[in-house]
Parts: C-alpha cells; structure tokens; sequence
C-alpha cells in the first residue's frame, strides 16, 4: 500500500551511474521510505554545475513529499565519466537527459510510468526542450530557464562577445589538430571575458559550492556558438502536459520577458515570477519559496 498521506518522508540516498554515449554520468537516486514504486522526478543543473550545487536541496525537499528524485551530473564535468573534461555539449547533455530517463523507466524501485523532469538555468532550457520530445512524461519544472541564446549573447553585449572570439577559434583549431581544448571562464566579474560577467554570475555560483568542494570556473569553449544557436524557448508550445516556469523577475543572466513570452506558448503551462535574481533560488527564503511552489505541483501532477 502506499502510504501517501503522511508526509514528510524520510529518504534514502544511494550513488548509482549510468550509462550515456560512451560513459556515464554518476547521480543520487533518492527514495522516499515508505513508498512502494514512487512517482520521480530528474533533475539536472545549469552550465557548467553540478549536483552538489544544491541539487541535493531540491531532492531532499521532493522526498520528503513522497516523489523519488533522480539527481544526475552531465558527462565531462565532477565525477562523471568522459574525457576532455569540461567538454559541454548541448547535444550530449540532451543525450545524458535522455538516458537520465531510460534509468528511471527500468528502475523497479520506483514507478516508470509517473516520471517528470526538473532543470535550472541552461539546465531550465533543456528541461523544455526535453518535454517537447517526450510526450509520455506527466510534468516538468523549468527554474530561471536559458530560453534564447541570441537574447542572453545580447544580455552579455557585444563588445564581451567579441573579446571570446579569438579564444573560440583557439579551440576550434586545438579540436581539429587533436590538441587540449583551449579554456573559456564561465563566469567572472564584470568587464571580465567569460561566459556570464553579470555582477551577480561569480559570486552566485561560488556560494553553491559545498564547503570543501572547489568549483571549476572553464568549460571549452568549442561550445560558444552552440550556446547562441541555442534556443530551447521555441520549443515551449510543444510541451502537451503540466510545466512550471519559476522566473526571475531581475534574471541578469536569462532575460525574463523573453522567457514569460515564451512560456505563454505552453498549452498546459504555468509561470510563477520571483522578486530574486538568477542565483538566488537556490539559498535561503527563495530557495524555501521556489520549492514550496515546486514540491505543490508535482504533488499535484505526480500522485494518483
């Protein structure tokens, strides 16, 4: 029988890996005690993290709501497999996504038939496009979301732009001569070449980092025009069932009026904006408001 009226639960977490491509992205299956085959949600982070930034939050909160979570590290990057590391790809990530979910479909300790998908940041975008490509899913949460790299390149301005590119040709040449990739910072101070230079961008993802845990500041940086092609928002009107969008009203890193346009397109879509920036939904009171909405809507679309 399941026991889901007397919430909150305690959890169990286990390390498990699984496979993606040629390697495999390690994870934390969480698992509500109590609950005979839970409903789980996979979560997946933003650009260049990983799960111990706070993803463990986010799991430990959902839980203890009777919902098992699936929290998983991308290829190339923390103690995932594959090599170069600080390899991003949009199509591998994708890729890990998709395997994220054939894990949970096959995992008998949870129910493969009530699986949704959580994603933050780039992590947001992916959760979009995602959903678009699997029908079969019964709701998704698309937190402070990368919704349109012209738009975010834009946010960045082009004079930063234009100071990366020689970098990017860099890599591109150490790609095809089977050199190291070249580096580029992922984020920075303002005025600083990186990815994000926001004056929030540095400081917000240092203040993730576990205590004792160091937080690898590059990816290669191959990934730039990928990352401005990139549009996952478009993708929106596509998504049939429940997805929450939980923006940033002062998001300097995702434009939010881009992203509220956007969601607007969802047939089944819901949109929460928060008086916070785009770092701070995973710490403090709007972390603990963020969740609180999220843990209600995938209670509201997990359970029977």
């Amino acid at each position: 029988m399941n026991a889901m009226l007397t919430p909150p639960y305690k959890f169990t977490r286990r390390s498990i890996r699984f496979m993606s491509g040629e390697a495999y992205c390690s994870a934390w299956l969480y698992l509500p005690v109590g609950v005979v085959q839970p409903p789980v949600v996979v979560l997946g982070h933003g650009l260049g993290a990983v799960r111990e930034m706070r993803l463990d939050a986010y799991s430990e909160r959902f839980a203890a709501a009777g919902i098992a979570t699936l929290a998983f590290t991308y290829r190339y990057f923390g103690d995932s497999g594959g090599t170069p590391r600080q390899l991003m790809s949009v199509r591998r990530q994708l890729a890990d996504w998709d395997a994220a979910l054939d894990f949970v479909k096959s995992c008998p300790e949870v129910d493969g038939g009530r699986v949704a998908i959580w994603g933050s940041s780039f992590g947001g975008g992916h959760a979009i496009e995602v959903a678009s490509r699997h029908p079969e899913l019964k709701a998704a949460i698309s937190q402070c979301p990368f919704t349109d790299g012209l738009e975010s390149a834009a946010a960045l301005g082009l004079r930063a732009s234009l100071r990366i590119t020689p970098t990017v040709m860099r890599d591109f040449a150490a790609r095809l001569f089977g050199r190291e990739p070249v580096m580029v910072p992922i984020a920075a101070l303002p005025g600083r070449p990186a990815l994000m230079n926001a004056h929030d961008a540095l400081p917000g993802y240092q203040a993730l980092m576990p205590k004792g845990m160091r937080f690898v500041n590059h990816v290669a940086a191959r990934v730039i025009p990928e990352i401005i092609s990139y549009r996952p928002g478009r993708r929106a009107a596509k998504v049939r069932f429940p997805i929450l969008f939980c923006v940033s009203r002062t998001d300097t890193v995702t434009p939010p009026e881009r992203t509220i346009a956007m969601a607007a397109r969802a047939p089944r879509g819901e949109t929460k904006v928060y008086d916070c920036g785009h770092f701070d939904f995973y710490l403090g009171n709007h972390f603990e408001e963020a969740v609180t909405d999220q843990t209600e809507f995938l209670k509201r679309h997990l359970h029977p």
